[in-house]
């Protein structure tokens, strides 16, 4: 960089910014008109099938009258236009959800309504999608991999400390953690090293807001050094979050250590404008009478969470989540 790009840069930097902004709502613009131009096929064709009993032989013969006076225009198949008008009447009855619609592909809109059950689940997903800005396989795996039921479950398990300082909604009661393709049986060196290597997906897992600090990150007390598995920073929580990897099930020991590291960290790492650090014990399992206990007196905010070396079955998590549900509806009814 020359001295006179340098003397500016501030201002050149403010210019960059105004391209990078002007790029995003140009891609926003036309992603925006080509989701109301499905939604409009998809209103005449679904106005069309109750009017005059349209059905899939009279919209494959559309799509090849299109396909013939478009020739190689994509997007207009006889399935994807059938899809238009199933995107129309999922959502014709919710004007409020507009503007989420816009802010996300076609091929995200696809995948969350068809892969989704609940009016809850799509709103969810379509407010995930869009504030992640997820491409559409990131957004299938954190569907495949029930991150809603896990969410939902995560809500009713956080203890106070950690609800108070970080919503469950941000650090979860389990992971999925399949994409690391561990060897049986692993060590925890195992387990540090191959998150290190699929550090993207493993953001992808946790959350964008967490900023990879470093491993076996050193601390010192007194004359002693310690060290931490993994540091992590969240811009939502403005707080250092210290991860400690478990191959185990949870031992009550493991949180002294863990309030431990939070002391050392808020002490001596932590920067004035910054909030008390956040721990996170990753086990492979843990007895959740034993969590409760443990937790019981402790104010310290650390969320034991469970990961999962391979997925489970959405379906279980659903009904994990159905399951819970009736337990509180049953407790509400009986007060």
């Amino acid at each position: 960089m020359d001295d006179l790009a340098l003397n500016y840069q501030s201002d050149f930097n403010a210019i960059l910014q105004m391209i990078a902004d002007a790029r995003r709502k140009a891609t926003y613009q036309v992603n925006a008109t080509m989701i109301d131009l499905y939604w409009g096929i998809g209103e005449f064709v679904s106005n069309k099938a109750v009017q005059d009993g349209w059905g899939r032989s009279t919209v494959k013969a559309l799509s090849e009258y299109i396909l013939t006076h478009e020739p190689g225009i994509r997007g207009y198949s006889p399935q994807n236009i059938w899809r238009m008008k199933q995107f129309f009447e999922t959502y014709c009855d919710k004007p409020e959800l507009g503007t989420l619609l816009r802010e996300n592909t076609w091929s995200n809109n696809l995948h969350i309504m068809s892969k989704t059950k609940s009016d809850a689940e799509r709103l969810f997903y379509l407010k995930l999608a869009s504030r992640e800005k997820y491409k559409a396989k990131e957004l299938e795996r954190q569907i495949d991999s029930g991150y809603y039921e896990r969410l939902m479950l995560s809500d009713s398990k956080a203890p106070s400390a950690i609800s108070q300082a970080a919503p469950a909604n941000i650090i979860r009661d389990m992971y999925m953690l399949e994409f690391l393709a561990l060897p049986e049986p692993y060590r925890e060196y195992d387990l540090k090293k191959a998150i290190l290597k699929n550090m993207k997906k493993f953001l992808l897992e946790i959350g964008r807001d967490f900023i990879f600090m470093g491993e076996e990150y050193h601390l010192q007390v007194g004359k002693n050094d310690y060290y931490t598995d993994l540091i992590f920073f969240h811009r939502e929580l403005q707080c250092l979050v210290a991860i400690e990897l478990k191959i185990d099930d949870f031992k009550p020991e493991y949180l002294g250590k863990m309030q431990f590291y939070l002391e050392a960290l808020d002490r001596d790492v932590k920067k004035p404008h910054e909030n008390p650090s956040v721990g996170i014990i990753l086990c492979k399992s843990k007895d959740e009478d034993v969590v409760e206990y443990a937790l019981s007196r402790n104010m310290s905010p650390t969320m034991i969470s469970e990961y999962r070396t391979k997925l489970i079955s959405k379906e279980i998590l659903q009904k994990k989540l159905e399951e819970l549900t009736e337990m509180v509806d049953e407790d509400k009814n009986s007060q």
